[in-house]
């Protein structure tokens, strides 16, 4: 059986999802068990230059829910960049969860020429939405949801590889 667009796009989005949601789930009860105040870790950053914890659940939620829509050629929802606390970081990650199970198989499957324009920094991009998904969507997506990985490890999580990975 062929891979179709559909199958690398959402089932591996809302995965990943899925972890990041685990991975703070794990991350929040090691802090109440600690007497750790939550809110350190909203703000908890690798670098000074780089986003915090809640700029990378929020990029990953943008990374997929955008990566979806652009591919199936519909309209992503818009969510302000307002979380505040581990709270709102939760439920961002289960809006987009919603999204991505909201789009149907065949809103993505077949679109793989669909053209897709991005705006970046150093202009337009553009890309086939099979190229898009492969070489844009899933690096970035993945990037940020490594990345919130990596600020809550760095910041003492008990959080390790197969918490990241999940169960197979």
């Amino acid at each position: 059986m062929a891979l179709s667009l559909y199958d690398l796009s959402v089932p591996v989005f809302t995965r990943g999802l899925g972890q990041l949601t685990h991975l703070l789930d794990k991350s929040l009860a090691h802090v109440k068990a600690n007497g750790i105040d939550p809110a350190t870790l909203v703000d908890a950053r690798l670098a000074p230059d780089m986003l915090t914890l809640t700029g990378q659940i929020q990029r990953a939620s943008d990374a997929s829910k955008l990566g979806t829509a652009r591919i199936a050629g519909i309209a992503a929802p818009s969510f302000p960049d307002e979380e505040k606390t581990w709270d709102d970081l939760v439920a961002r990650i289960a809006k987009t969860q919603d999204f991505l199970n909201s789009v149907d198989r065949s809103q993505i499957d077949g679109q793989e020429e669909r053209a897709v324009t991005i705006k970046a920094r150093e202009g337009e991009a553009h890309f086939t939405a099979q190229r898009y998904l492969l070489q844009f969507a899933l690096p970035n997506f993945f990037f940020h949801v490594t990345t919130a990985y990596d600020v809550l490890r760095h910041s003492g999580m008990p959080i390790g590889k197969m918490d990241y990975l999940g169960k197979f």
